[in-house]
């Protein structure tokens, strides 16, 4: 807050594409979703976008344990371990994200996340046993805390009228990241393990 009498702090941007209230710091009073102007509905796009790379990437490897268990020895058990430590990991990171949110804001944060979880990602077809398996889930599945930077982005750009259509929006257009995982493993990989070729090989 400025203390009295000194200039006003100045303002990045002095035109919007959307009507925004100045009582409420400028936050966009509508959301037009074909609309990507800076910052509200630039920001708005890549809330959810980026939210879908990461449900992208943490449901990635799940369609093809039934597939690549038996080949590398993995118990059902230790799959459904795997599993369990993917969703800690998640929920221990929203709780660290969320004062860095704070901190930091969403842009430094959601790059950070991605970035970090890509390289574990990449790694998926290095691993060869359970234990392995158990800890590549736990740190692919802290891009799950990518939750706390969309709905946070969002927050901070629409008043309190529309934030909450607008977090419902980018929170489930990223989630569909989930559901395309799906499509792409069974329409591309899967009918591959079909024909006869190894998980290995596929």
């Amino acid at each position: 807050m400025a203390e009295e009498g000194s200039a006003p702090e100045p303002k990045k941007y002095q035109t919007y594409a959307l009507n925004v209230d100045p009582d409420q710091d400028d936050k966009a009073t509508e959301i037009k979703l074909c609309n990507f102007s800076r910052p509200h509905m630039r920001a708005f796009h890549c809330s959810w976008w980026c939210f879908f790379i990461a449900f992208f990437i943490w449901f990635a490897i799940a369609p093809l344990l039934s597939e690549i268990g038996p080949d590398l020895g993995i118990s059902k058990k230790e799959i459904w371990t795997s599993s369990v430590v993917s969703v800690a990991g998640t929920i221990t990171m929203r709780f660290i994200l969320g004062p860095l949110c704070d901190k930091y804001g969403a842009r430094v944060l959601f790059t950070a996340v991605l970035c970090c979880c890509a390289i574990p990602t990449a790694c998926t077809g290095l691993v060869n046993t359970a234990t392995g398996l158990i800890v590549l889930r736990l740190f692919i599945g802290l891009v799950g805390g990518t939750f706390v930077m969309c709905q946070y982005w969002t927050s901070r750009m629409f008043t309190k009228e529309v934030v909450g259509t607008a977090n419902a929006i980018v929170g489930g257009w990223g989630n569909l990241g989930g559901g395309v995982t799906q499509l792409i493993m069974g329409s591309v990989l899967f009918p591959l393990f079909k024909t006869g070729m190894s998980s290995e090989m596929a």
